[in-house]
């Protein structure tokens, strides 16, 4: 059966009590939303045209909101037949008449009784419908929502053409051939005494030995840190004349991972700027999050010179240097992650100035990483903009519209599911989040496929709330709602995996990529607490806390996911705020069913300088979010809230193996103000170890 508000044939109903409702599972079969307190089907027409078909009755029942102004009656519109239209034809002019100052949102009265710009308080159900719309709103444009006429002028992505013009390339010139403005020189501390052994010894040794052995540690210390035998910044300090070095001593510097001194060269000298990084000590505690900080160091520090050319030599690799498996990647990535400047939504010329940076040459580094680099980085920017989007301008639409237009760029399939599909798929639990917004719900659903032999099949999940009031158990106080656009940051690690994995076009590997997007709003239309929802997969939900709604919409997606037949399914949300009081904003929470995903997963972590922390799918906490009424409550008790959020994912997901992370904490970066891009460096290093 057609839904009531989409164009159609006009066929007439008997009205009855059942004709408003207030979710289409409220019912068997099932009808509609709640409407404006009205039951009329759409014709072919426009309003004009549908008034020639209807008459308006004034009905004196109660009051359309407990909060309506005194003396605003609901308005009821039947569909009559032909006979029936002809005998009150006399009634047809003051029908339109009326019908048009309503859609205008005029005064008029009729027996005394005034009905005062009814349009406002049309409950958002109807708005969401198109119910007050032209047909020509009803597609996917973000103009045809009531209310955001204006919003689909704002950019929904961050101009960046100064990374795009930005030149970055392996060189194989020596530091005595290049020349430019500055050249970076990563240095090592000396390395530490590890050996338990000597430890040992030294505390059996005397007093004596022990002060004369201080001594000489002190007198080490006094005659300063030396530049390494035979490394390039000693290199460099010799054809400088030992200038490094004396800035060394007068900055007593160590080379501690992250320190810095620098010196201006001599007039005449290839290099303008030298500047020397510290990182640490070498092997394990130098991977790929030390590459990434040494690359954000290189782009301010440019940024600030208002260099143009760069050099930046690599170091060493293997235990004697970095331990990362792609340096040059590692450093590209951090450089560009520091570059990344939103300045969409201001408006002054200051504001939107790139930097002077023009090309970075890596002395040592290899091209063929700094290419993946480049391809990761499309994907993290992508989630980057998405996280960091307002929730005006990142609707479920425009994310479906944005996804599609990502499909077709990249060769991906897709499919993306309205409100109708929704109900047909009885996805009961995604759509009692969804049904109280204005902005309709949009399940969308990318995937690669590679070229040749398939011989894994994995699913991506991403929460996509676009923006969660917490429902009407409001966000107040410290709950930050302002920043609450952020809660599709799992969506927004997806869809840049999507960019990346579709641009890399890894082997063997097909991965979806699965995102149930829709708004959490307070409306007549939205679920409330002690409402019984039920997911796809039959399970029935108490709703205790409506802000507790994100594992709701994961719930139908990952009944979904499995019902693909994947091999593995991951999904990332911003799920709780308990694992951000536990871990933090520089850890996700990670959990797994299984133990060869988990090591799969806390790999790729690794390998992509991504901090995680396992915690457990505790069976003691599973019969804290057993409810006495349903098969489940939708949270559990005050303690372990992150560990009952999983427990419960964890209940819509039958035997496939699956991973869940909650990273409310790293997905926001409190500094920029601004989403951080967390999670796609490890979806796609996850992608990559499945293809090998």
């Amino acid at each position: 059966m057609p839904h009531p508000l989409r164009l159609g044939t006009a066929t007439s109903r008997p009205l009855n009590s059942r004709s408003v409702t207030t979710s289409a599972f409220d019912q068997d079969p099932p009808q509609r939303d709640a409407e404006v307190g009205s039951t009329f089907r759409r014709g072919a027409g426009s309003w004009e045209s549908d008034a020639a078909r209807a008459t308006v009755e004034l009905l004196h029942v109660r009051s359309m909101r407990p909060h309506a102004p005194r003396g605003v009656r609901r308005l009821k519109i039947r569909r009559l037949s032909n006979a029936t239209m002809r005998a009150r034809s006399g009634l047809l002019a003051v029908s339109l008449v009326m019908l048009k100052l309503l859609r205008r949102g005029g005064a008029w009265s009729i027996g005394g009784v005034g009905v005062r710009r009814l349009l406002p308080l049309y409950p958002a159900a109807a708005l969401s419908s198109g119910a007050f719309s032209t047909p020509r709103q009803r597609g996917l444009s973000l103009s045809a929502i009531r209310g955001a006429e204006l919003d689909s002028s704002l950019p929904l992505f961050a101009e960046e053409k100064h990374i795009d013009k930005l030149a970055i390339a392996a060189d194989s010139s020596t530091v005595e051939d290049w020349s430019g403005d500055v050249l970076f020189v990563p240095v090592f501390a000396e390395p530490r005494e590890t050996s338990s052994a000597s430890a040992d010894a030294e505390t059996e040794d005397d007093d004596e030995e022990n002060g004369g052995e201080e001594e000489a540690s002190n007198a080490a210390r006094s005659a300063g840190f030396v530049l390494p035998d035979g490394s390039v910044a000693q290199l460099v300090d010799r054809r400088l004349e030992g200038l490094l070095s004396d800035v060394v001593d007068e900055m007593e510097w160590k080379a501690r991972a992250g320190s810095t001194v620098w010196a201006r060269a001599p007039r005449g000298h290839a290099s303008k700027k030298v500047v020397l990084y510290g990182l640490g000590q070498p092997g394990d505690k130098c991977g790929a999050e030390a590459m990434q900080k040494f690359g954000a160091y290189v782009a301010s520090f440019s940024a600030q010179q208002k260099a143009q050319k760069v050099g930046v030599v690599m170091p060493a690799v293997g235990e004697a240097g970095t331990t990362a498996e792609a340096p040059s990647q590692d450093l590209v990535m951090g450089l560009l992650g520091a570059m990344y400047k939103d300045s969409r939504f201001k408006s002054s010329k200051a504001a939107k100035k790139a930097p002077k940076l023009e090309s970075i040459a890596l002395l040592g580094g290899h091209e063929e990483e700094i290419q993946r680099a480049k391809a990761i980085w499309s994907g993290v920017q992508l989630a980057k903009d998405l996280v960091s989007a307002p929730a005006n301008v990142l609707t479920p639409t425009s994310m479906a519209e944005m996804a599609a237009s990502l499909a077709k760029e990249l060769g991906l399939e897709c499919e993306i599911f309205d409100k109708e599909e929704i109900l047909k798929r009885k996805m009961g639990a995604y759509y009692g989040v969804a049904k109280g917004a204005v902005h309709p719900p949009k399940f969308i659903h990318l995937c690669y496929k590679p070229s040749g032999e398939t011989k894994t099949k994995v699913a991506i999940v991403g929460k996509g709330l676009t923006f969660d009031s917490g429902g009407y158990n409001l966000k107040v106080g410290a709950a930050t709602i302002e920043l609450m656009k952020k809660d599709m940051g799992g969506s927004g690690a997806t869809f840049g995996a999507a960019r990346a994995i579709g641009t890399l076009k890894p082997k063997n590997v097909e991965v979806h990529f699965i995102v149930a997007a829709c708004e959490n709003m307070v409306s007549d239309t939205a679920m409330r607490p002690g409402d019984i929802l039920q997911a796809s997969n039959g399970k029935t939900i108490e709703v205790i806390n409506t802000d507790a709604e994100g594992r709701l919409t994961l719930a139908d997606a990952l009944v979904f996911a499995e019902g693909l037949e994947v091999d593995r399914i991951v999904d990332l949300a911003t799920l709780t705020g308990a694992c951000t009081i536990a871990l933090g904003t520089q850890y996700a929470g990670f959990w797994a069913s299984s133990e060869d995903i988990a090591s799969e997963v806390m790999g790729a972590a690794k390998s992509a300088g991504e901090k995680l922390w396992r915690l457990p799918l505790a069976p003691e906490y599973e019969a804290d979010i057993k409810s006495k009424i349903a098969d489940l409550k939708n949270v559990g008790g005050r303690g372990g809230g992150a560990i009952t959020a999983a427990l419960f994912l964890k209940e819509f997901v039958k035997t496939t193996p699956w991973a869940h992370f909650d990273f409310s904490g790293p997905v926001w970066n409190g500094k920029t103000g601004s989403g951080s891009g967390y999670g796609v460096k490890l979806l796609v290093r996850w992608v990559e170890d499945l293809s090998k």
